[in-house]
């Protein structure tokens, strides 16, 4: 069924639209990520893990067919260890003219260089976002997440470059508890949307809906249980990015973390005393006994210096100014949302 108020709200709450019935326009039903009906591998310690990533990669990438996203993180450098040496490595560095930003080049080289890959730098600059956007929001059918477009135009470039499936190190920190702050103690419902929501909806909109389910579904004696939240709903909103942007680009997926399952206990405590993603840590430190573990930002994106000098919105649907004390990835939400309203008003892209 149309129902723009609660798509448009779902999107800013949860970067997705939340209910799979539901969509902004007659004809247009969300390209949302489904989750394959296969078994997933199970893991109980960091031996497993190996297991069940060379495994993968083995058959994903044992013909040359197959490129790694590297990044400057240990996720990616973990399935670098698996690739076969002389592989493709693709790593993403955002441009802004004048301006130093975040650039996991150098980190993601020490990586490449230990495991002999062939590493190549794709540079991502804003008008990648005016030229690409409308295409990727066109095959998702909603608004898109910033990091849709990098994944984008790194998927053309395989594609380009005659390799038929790329690889992401995608959702290790949603399988093995790596949010450190969102797992950092037991929050009420209201806690966890106050905690969780990207843009709060009535700050934005007109016309507007406060959507709890994606979080009520999750609650157990009036808390949430974070970890599953974040392997279930959480999990999903992210691979709809990965999915949408390769599947525009018309090449294979493949993110081997997604195929596996922890099936132990989780150990809160070992995470809220600093040690998040403590599996994933104890395979890196074997792998990489060398180095030492880098700050990692989530695929980071100059969004503060590229929308400083957005103004804010101007359809109707939007309360004026309402962008005025917003960060950047806030601001893209809110651009990324009436830029898709327009596109849906027109009848081709």
């Amino acid at each position: 069924m149309v129902n723009k108020t609660y798509c448009a709200s779902s999107y800013l709450m949860y970067r997705t639209v939340a209910d799979d019935d539901l969509c902004f326009r007659d004809g247009w039903k969300p390209n949302l990520y489904q989750t394959p009906d296969k078994p997933k591998l199970q893991v109980y310690n960091s031996a497993d893990l190996e297991k069940a990533l060379r495994s993968q990669i083995m058959e994903i990438a044992g013909d040359g067919k197959a490129a790694l996203a590297l990044s400057g993180g240990i996720d990616s450098a973990i399935l670098a260890k698996c690739m076969p040496e002389g592989s493709r490595a693709y790593t993403f560095q955002c441009i802004v003219p004048g301006i130093e930003v975040t650039n996991e080049v150098p980190q993601a080289a020490k990586y490449a260089h230990d495991c002999n890959l062939d590493h190549r730098v794709i540079k991502v600059y804003w008008e990648d976002f005016l030229q690409y956007a409308p295409k990727l929001m066109y095959h998702k059918k909603a608004p898109i997440h910033s990091i849709e477009v990098q994944i984008y135009k790194a998927a053309l470039q395989a594609k380009m470059d005659g390799f038929e499936t790329i690889i992401f190190g995608e959702s290790a920190d949603l399988n093995y508890a790596g949010l450190s702050d969102l797992m950092s103690k037991d929050r009420t419902v209201g806690e966890f949307i106050d905690r969780y929501s990207y843009v709060v909806p009535y700050y934005v909109l007109k016309d507007f809906r406060v959507i709890t389910e994606p979080v009520t579904r999750y609650q157990k004696n009036g808390y949430v249980d974070t970890h599953e939240f974040c392997r279930g709903f959480f999990l999903r909103e992210a691979m709809g990015s990965y999915t949408n942007a390769c599947e525009s680009a018309g090449i294979r997926l493949e993110t081997p973390y997604v195929n596996t399952w922890l099936a132990a206990p989780l150990d809160y405590e070992r995470v809220r005393k600093g040690e998040n993603k403590y599996i994933v840590r104890e395979l890196f430190r074997k792998l990489y006994p060398q180095f030492t573990i880098a700050n990692k930002l989530p695929m980071p994106r100059p969004m503060n210096e590229w929308m400083s000098t957005w103004t804010g919105p101007t359809r109707p649907e939007f309360w004026p100014h309402c962008t005025d004390h917003m960060t950047g990835d806030q601001k893209w939400m809110v651009w990324a949302l009436e830029k898709f309203l327009d596109l849906m008003e027109k009848e081709e892209l």
